[in-house]
């Protein structure tokens, strides 16, 4: 197979190599342009500026966790390659059929009556019925309403706006009350307080737990209750 692929390898490459000399080659005039910025910034380059660097290959080693996920997939692996079918034992599949009970019996009857009603439904025996269209009067009541609902349309539609005078809005601005501002100032002054706190003024202190025993009249009761 390795021979084989070379082989096509190499009759590929060749007929690259005919192709490409059966082309003609560019000329000079056709050939891309390197604009004149860009040579001259590649002639005056100087390489000396240039800096050393070492390339580092990092080598990723993998977690614990991936090592024991890899273990656990490789044991799946051999216990699936490595199974041996003749451990198995041949079964035979029953099949059950499930027999309705009564109430499945009772619903499935009352549905195949309604569906043999309907199919078996004579439409001769309907009456011929004319429909009779009555119209409703509005009552006094509505009459009223309707007539205010219209008046008040009128007078919004009818509306002369040249009647109207001219104002102008006084924007009123509420100053805080004495009691406002001497709680604002105290809260302030607790704000400050707490921000300007110094740390270093705390003292040490330790933290004594203390477990009290039981009276004589506590365990005398604890003893009856028992």
């Amino acid at each position: 197979m390795c021979i084989m692929g070379n082989d096509y390898q190499w009759s590929y490459e060749l007929d690259n190599l005919e192709r490409l000399g059966k082309m003609s080659s560019p000329t000079k005039s056709e050939l891309p342009k390197v604009p004149t910025p860009l040579k001259n910034e590649l002639a005056q380059f100087d390489s000396t500026k240039m800096k050393h660097a070492e390339t580092l290959e990092k080598n990723q080693l993998p977690s614990k966790d991936d090592v024991q996920q890899e273990k656990v997939h490789n044991s799946i692996l051999h216990g699936v390659e490595g199974f041996e079918r003749s451990k198995l034992k041949s079964t035979e599949t029953q099949e059950k059929t499930v027999l309705p009970n009564a109430d499945d019996v009772a619903q499935e009857r009352v549905q195949q009556n309604f569906l043999n009603g309907v199919k078996n439904f004579k439409r001769n025996s309907l009456k011929q019925t004319s429909t009779d269209e009555k119209i409703i009067l509005p009552t006094p009541d509505d009459v009223v309403q309707e007539k205010i609902h219209q008046n008040i349309v009128s007078g919004v539609e009818a509306f002369d706006k040249t009647a109207l005078h001219h104002t102008e809005t006084k924007e009123k601005a509420i100053l805080p009350s004495p009691e406002i501002i001497e709680q604002e100032k105290g809260h302030q002054k607790l704000v400050q307080g707490i921000e300007n706190f110094d740390t270093s003024n705390l003292k040490h202190a330790e933290t004594l737990e203390k477990n009290p025993l039981p009276t004589k009249e506590a365990i005398a009761m604890e003893k009856s209750a028992a």
